[in-house]
């Protein structure tokens, strides 16, 4: 070792343990590729066959960017880093597959105060996994080591992805229409939005233990807090290829209402009723332990809806169908009608709410 790494390892960044990390992660990369990707692990820059594209008339990139907030800290207190991987391309894929586009290629960055091989590499996994289930590769990313602005154990990640979808396919607000039903897609529980409240509640002002068993969840709280999100990006291509669906919303920060309303055109406005769907029980003990109201909890989480889609009538079944073979449940939970200025409006109450 050379005078010079000794003194970065005094710092506190161990590039063996870096190094370790990649080989530890190569193989599950690996696992997250598509034709299209060129060269493997290693290279300073992702490369991809923009050939693809040429079998487009007017092909449209989309891009989008995010982290998972603050549930790194639930998977930190539970040292349990596998899931969050999940979390981090359900909130990127999922976000760029609204408008139709298919996402092709992700790219992640991780920064720790102390790179633990096992651990970066549980997480790349996770990625690694998820990008499978949305049909994107996992083309690069960079793992950063930060002593002394992270503690040893904490670390936060982040990603973007690129994808790419046919002009005349474009999905959004322009093609929305009086008379379109909103279809509802079950989340597979809070997703990766809202935890600051979430651990507000519960663990600092009812000072519950992440290991704390609870009858209404059927587990622990901390297994509860860390069920990945849902990952629709397959699903709701499907949909968009075998359907009218005219737009597409992900439910993620701001909750049902705000996000509905980035989809729809200021001359329509949208109706959902409550009574259509329970939520999972995690939304109303959320509600009830720290006594949130109704109007601030959907402001936060997404209460039991990942995604919604907005299409005519008559595709409604056949939508609802094609859906639950990718495993995900649906129903019809309001319309879209005239005036309004693209306000959503929320009525009625949920089941034994």
């Amino acid at each position: 070792m050379t005078d010079s790494q000794n003194a970065y390892a005094r710092a506190g960044v161990d590039i063996d343990a870096a190094d370790k990390a990649i080989e530890l992660m190569k193989g599950w990369v690996e696992k997250a590729r598509r034709p299209e990707m060129i060269g493997g692990l290693g290279g300073f820059a992702g490369l991809f066959d923009a050939s693809v594209l040429t079998r487009y008339q007017r092909p449209l990139l989309a891009t989008s960017t995010d982290g998972v907030g603050t549930k790194v800290a639930i998977a930190q207190a539970m040292d349990v880093h596998d899931t969050i991987g999940f979390d981090l391309v359900g909130m990127v894929v999922d976000d760029l597959v609204v408008c139709g586009a298919e996402p092709l290629f992700m790219t992640d960055y991780i920064a720790t105060g102390r790179v633990v091989p096992e651990r970066i590499a549980a997480i790349v996994k996770g990625i690694a996994e998820a990008c499978v289930q949305a049909g994107c590769a996992l083309i690069g990313g960079e793992t950063a080591e930060h002593p002394g602005l992270l503690a040893p154990d904490e670390y936060d990640v982040a990603g973007a992805t690129t994808g790419v979808v046919e002009a005349d396919h474009l999905l959004g607000p322009g093609r929305v229409r009086p008379g379109d039903v909103v279809l509802a897609m079950e989340a597979s529980g809070l997703h990766s939005n809202g935890y600051s409240l979430v651990r507000h509640v519960f663990l600092t002002e009812a000072q519950w233990a992440l290991d704390r068993q609870v009858e209404e969840l059927g587990r622990t709280l901390g297994e509860e807090l860390l069920v990945p999100t849902r990952i629709y990006a397959k699903a709701c291509l499907d949909l968009a290829r075998t359907t009218g669906v005219h737009a597409m919303a992900h439910i993620t920060g701001g909750g049902l209402a705000a996000n509905l309303a980035r989809v729809m055109p200021v001359e329509l406005s949208a109706r959902l009723d409550r009574a259509t769907w329970t939520p999972q029980p995690i939304f109303d003990l959320v509600r009830r332990v720290g006594e949130v109201s109704q109007p601030d909890l959907e402001a936060t989480l997404n209460c039991g809806v990942g995604m919604v889609a907005l299409l005519p009538e008559a595709d409604v079944d056949a939508a609802i169908a094609l859906l639950g073979g990718h495993g995900i449940r649906a129903w019809a939970a309001g319309e879209v009608v005239a005036g309004g200025e693209g306000r959503v409006e929320l009525a009625g109450q949920h089941p034994g709410w």
